[in-house]
């Protein structure tokens, strides 16, 4: 078997927002279009992180119209079509799904009806984390799931906490990758915006930084809460990244705590690398994370990282090194160790360099020969086939 994997054209379905689920499936296929694999991503509007379309990156929208007969859109059966559609028309190899429903059950659709045609077309999965851990504990939901993870050629999770939760979750009964999320490493190669570090601490407090998506499994509240009991012992500011649900309530209570002036909410924004530079330290104390991108972006950019200890986050951040971890809830325990580095310079400063340590175990350079490996293998089970 060759050991090098030509390059292939492979149809990318994702979501195409912020979210960590969207934001690595652009990066994972705009670094194989670098590499000179052709790809396309399916979906229903330009990925967010995607940028500017290339000689081997192409976008094609699922664009679902209202039909009289239907009370809600058939997004699902749209998306199939689209990836028959695309895969005939380009002659793509394969189809990496992003996120278990509908973009697994409809690609299994999909090669289902393009094996009707006389086209086998493989289809790998990636599980990032809330198809399972949410959705995942819905019971409407879990027959699909179970059946679109099974019938996958190949199914990767972001995590060993992650791939065990679908394991006990589902009646799952095939093997799953742990194929870690990854950063970018050029995109943190650059120097921290002093001024924009001025306009949020005028006078040089330690600026506390939350990236989310503001939803209550995020525990932003939390975030307040924690950042109320650094406040009672030193001055600071906290950065608040993002949008949702939460945030209104976040920020009458912060009015209401009297530390208005301290919260900063700049809401969503493109690149988080930004923020992250002017940051000193970074909290996290979601209910579950399924791997913890944010913390991890957060390493990657010199800010060690208060977290809870829940899901995949323990396996981002080493407890007393790059960071601290503590119970979900906790918020005395993350508080003391929020003023322990903040309030002791060398400790800070060993932090901060065995964070950046840390984040090079996930670079996309040493995660991207990891997905390769699974294309291949998939690839050598195309061509077993092709030749019967």
């Amino acid at each position: 078997m060759n050991n090098q994997l030509r390059p292939m054209k492979i149809g990318f379905v994702c979501y195409p927002t912020f979210g960590g689920s969207g934001v690595v499936a652009t990066e994972l296929g705009k670094a194989l279009a670098e590499k000179g694999h052709e790809i396309h991503f399916i979906t229903y509007s330009a990925p967010a992180r995607m940028g500017s379309l290339k000689s081997n990156l192409f976008y094609h929208e699922v664009r679902v119209s209202d039909y009289p007969l239907f009370d809600y859109q058939p997004y699902e059966l749209v998306l199939t079509s689209k990836m028959v559609e695309v895969t005939l028309a380009h002659d793509l190899d394969m189809l990496h799904v992003h996120y278990a429903i509908p973009h697994a059950s409809a690609a299994v659709m999909a090669r289902d009806i393009l094996e009707a045609k006389g086209v086998y077309i493989p289809v790998v999965t990636t599980l990032h984390g809330t198809d399972i851990t949410l959705l995942g504990r819905e019971p409407a939901f879990e027959p699909v799931i179970s059946h679109a993870i099974n019938r996958s050629d190949a199914v990767t999770a972001v995590s060993e906490s992650l791939r065990q939760d679908t394991i006990d979750l589902f009646g799952v009964n095939r093997d799953i990758d742990v194929v870690n999320n990854f950063i970018c490493t050029r995109h943190f190669q650059k120097e921290a915006d002093e001024n924009f570090r001025t306009s949020i601490a005028p006078d040089g407090e330690p600026i506390i930084t939350h990236i989310s998506n503001f939803r209550p499994v995020k525990r932003v509240h939390d975030v307040l809460n924690i950042f109320i009991q650094i406040r009672k012992e030193m001055n600071a500011k906290l950065l608040l990244v993002g949008d949702g649900p939460e945030r209104s309530k976040i920020e009458k209570l912060a009015q209401e705590s009297g530390i208005g002036d301290d919260v900063i909410c700049i809401g969503k924004i493109k690149n988080p690398v930004e923020p992250l530079l002017i940051s000193d330290l970074f909290l996290l104390p979601s209910e579950t994370e399924s791997f913890g991108l944010a913390a991890l972006e957060a390493l990657a950019a010199g800010v060690p990282v208060i977290a809870s200890d829940s899901g995949g986050i323990p396996e981002v951040v080493e407890h007393g090194k790059s960071g601290f971890l503590a119970p979900v809830g906790d918020i005395s325990a993350m508080s003391l160790h929020a003023l322990q580095l903040l309030q002791n310079p060398a400790m800070m400063a060993d932090a901060k360099r065995l964070a950046i340590e840390q984040s090079g175990a996930y670079t996309i350079q040493k995660i991207l020969p990891q997905y390769e490996k699974i294309y291949m293998r998939l690839m050598q089970v195309r061509n077993n086939k092709a030749q019967k």
